[in-house]
């Protein structure tokens, strides 16, 4: 037997790739968001980091972000493609994922803005939909 037929469970999980990321704590955002494990993308976030979803308000708090997740996540796949990081004065990085999107419904292009405190959670995260006002009002209603 070769060791590439070893395959131990936590190979089999999708590993995230994405070009110019390395911080974990981002790469865990995409991989359990994915996977539904919604508690685990919340633990991500620092007590009171914030989560600004499109067309909602600032959602404040890791209870408050897995429980959002868990009513409005539950049909969304993150495909973030590549990403741009940079050092902030204070000490918080900020990074910028772009990539798409899909819901059971559509596929849309996305702009996820991460900013990581010192510890690396994630205190701030901005989810943008990258598409015309025309292209989201006919998603709308496509949807209805």
């Amino acid at each position: 037997m070769t060791s590439a037929e070893f395959i131990s469970p936590t190979q089999l999980k999708e590993e995230f790739q994405i070009e110019g990321i390395t911080e974990t704590s981002v790469l865990r955002y995409f991989e359990t968001l994915n996977a539904g494990e919604f508690e685990e993308t919340a633990a991500l976030f620092a007590v009171d980091g914030v989560m600004r979803p499109p067309f909602e308000s600032d959602i404040l708090g890791t209870d408050a972000i897995a429980a959002y997740l868990k009513q409005e996540g539950q049909n969304i796949k993150a495909y973030p493609s590549t990403g741009i990081a940079e050092t902030l004065g204070t000490g918080e990085i900020q990074i910028q994922v772009t990539g798409k999107a899909q819901t059971s419904w559509c596929s849309v292009n996305v702009l996820w803005l991460f900013i990581l405190n010192q510890q690396r959670q994630i205190f701030y995260t901005r989810i943008k939909l990258l598409a015309s006002p025309q292209e989201l009002l006919s998603l709308r209603r496509e949807n209805q």
